[in-house]
């Protein structure tokens, strides 16, 4: 989904629409970002940012990114039932839909329930449909793997569709355009954060013809077992199935203090309260097959 959260709440309240909105913790505490507007994006907010970073771009100075700045509490109840209605119109398609996130997933469609012949038709189907019964937008990406879809979902955000096709994913023999992969800058690869790409860079890796060249051995060893798939991402391979029914294998619990006066002893008392609810989580969680409710729609 586009900027889910952040969506979510200018769909519900026609004032936010069109201005810059954060879904998050307030400044005024120890909260984060967990959704930006594209508006606010324009002031290179985003989400996992510091509540206090996006909403003052100079601490010393107190100089605003961005004054106009909206901060919105998340209604997490709110977004997993929007969540629910998507992955019901996902169905009408597909069983098999891995979900990522409250607002990403993975459909395989190579076998859909409408025997539709194109990806990018029941793409631009379920588009439709979600923003027909949830007024929400969605972006897609089609392709013929999970890495090439992520990659296409990213390209025209927001309300996009793009489709990477087999002999666009490399380069058709004979031809001398540039595949898209080998085009693409490495910070750009799902999978790569900002300190594999600052390494790869120190290498001489800066896109993905230059990690194309390396071989197995070498990327194995600067990038351990990581080394394996960016081997394969450089070459538009990846054989991870769509899983349906991922088994959880974590559970975080996170509280983000809003005072950081003098609550030690209260702190470590709360803290270690939960940790016996948080073992029961785990411990049933390992009983029982489920997946993540539904950023990006992928197909």
């Amino acid at each position: 989904m586009d900027a889910f959260y952040a969506s979510v709440e200018q769909r519900d309240n026609p004032s936010y629409r069109g201005k810059p909105l954060v879904v998050g913790g307030s400044p005024n505490q120890r909260g984060v970002v967990a959704a930006a507007s594209y508006e606010a994006r324009k002031f290179g907010i985003h989400s996992a940012m510091p509540s206090v970073t996006a909403f003052v771009f100079d601490v010393a100075a107190g100089i605003a990114k961005c004054p106009a700045l909206i901060f919105v509490r998340p209604r997490f109840d709110v977004y997993r039932e929007i969540s629910t209605s998507i992955h019901a119109i996902f169905k009408r398609y597909s069983d098999l839909v891995e979900g990522v996130a409250l607002d990403e997933a993975y459909l395989d469609v190579t076998e859909n329930k409408q025997n539709i012949p194109y990806a990018s038709t029941i793409a631009r189907h379920i588009k439709t449909a979600i923003f027909q019964e949830t007024q929400l937008t969605a972006t897609a990406g089609v392709s013929i793997n999970k890495f090439l879809a992520k990659m296409a979902s990213g390209q025209n955000k927001p309300n996009g569709l793009t489709v990477i096709l087999p002999e666009e994913a490399m380069p058709k023999a004979g031809a001398c355009a540039i595949a898209f992969v080998e085009d693409l800058p490495i910070e750009k690869f799902h999978g790569i954060g900002e300190v594999t790409a600052a390494k790869m860079h120190s290498l001489g890796i800066h896109s993905g013809a230059d990690l194309k060249t390396r071989s197995l051995l070498e990327l194995t060893h600067h990038f351990g077992k990581a080394g394996h798939y960016y081997y394969k991402i450089a070459r538009a391979e990846d054989d991870r199935p769509v899983e349906a029914n991922r088994v959880r294998k974590s559970i975080g619990a996170e509280t983000s203090f809003a005072l950081l006066f003098k609550r030690c002893r209260s702190d470590v008392t709360r803290t270690r309260t939960d940790c016996p609810n948080r073992r029961a989580k785990v411990r049933a969680t390992l009983h029982k097959r489920t997946h993540v409710n539904f950023k990006n729609q992928v197909l």
